[in-house]
């Protein structure tokens, strides 16, 4: 019987891993000055940059897209490997997909605080930024799809089709609801009007909640639980 050697790239685990240590602290920090603004305003300084309306986005996409979606990668990365006994299928889409999240990370702390802003919630980052984030998610699914295709196991787990999901629903989610004319490098108008906007944008909103934030999770929980518990899922 021949036997196969390799190695599940750990790196990538260990970097997300960290980043989202990082951003979660981050995140936290702003919203505790936030905070104080409520009832002490003079926190800001009388800085435009540190207005509650400007740090309030940048505290949401902080632990939204920072901490939490660096957490998700961390794990997927980590489960998806063992789950398809092969390693990712390119360690340079890896890096680029790390890299790429962490350089959309720092063009929305630079972007937020500026003033340049779409005022969608969730969805405050200008079209440059927007372009960089359906190429680098493109970046991760495609890497993640052909992991899944040269797996080493007939059977894909439950977690997997959750992943599946996520890649292929936020894509849409993000890209439907950021389609937008330029008007300049900074700014940009959506090609929906009124109604139609606030209904793209809300179903893009409470979606983005139920795609970004709670299906991943539910995939990792299926492998971790029974991972930790050391029983077979019931």
């Amino acid at each position: 019987m021949e036997v196969q050697k390799f190695q599940y790239d750990n790196k990538i685990v260990r970097d997300f891993g960290i980043a989202a240590i990082v951003f979660g602290v981050v995140g936290m920090l702003v919203a505790v000055t936030i905070s104080f603004q409520l009832f002490m305003p003079e926190v800001n300084a009388n800085l435009q940059y540190m207005t509650y309306g400007r740090i309030r986005p940048l505290h949401t996409n902080a632990v939204i897209f920072a901490f939490v979606g660096n957490a998700i990668f961390m794990g997927i990365y980590y489960s998806l490997q063992r789950l398809c006994k092969a390693r990712m299928f390119s360690d340079l889409l890896s890096r680029i997909h790390f890299w790429g999240w962490q350089l959309i990370i720092v063009a929305a702390a630079v972007s937020l605080p500026l003033g340049i802003t779409t005022s969608k919630e969730y969805a405050e980052l200008e079209w440059p930024i927007d372009i960089l984030i359906a190429l680098i998610w493109v970046i991760f699914g495609w890497n993640m799809m052909w992991t899944i295709l040269k797996r080493r196991v007939k059977h894909l787990y439950v977690a997997i089709w959750f992943y599946i999901a996520t890649f292929v629903t936020v894509a849409v989610l993000h890209i439907v609801n950021s389609i937008e004319i330029p008007w300049s490098l900074f700014k940009s108008y959506p090609v929906y009007a009124g109604v139609q906007d606030a209904l793209v944008q809300w179903w893009y909103g409470h979606n983005a909640v139920a795609f970004f934030l709670t299906t991943p999770f539910l995939g990792l929980m299926y492998y971790f639980v029974p991972k930790i518990s050391g029983r077979p899922v019931y």
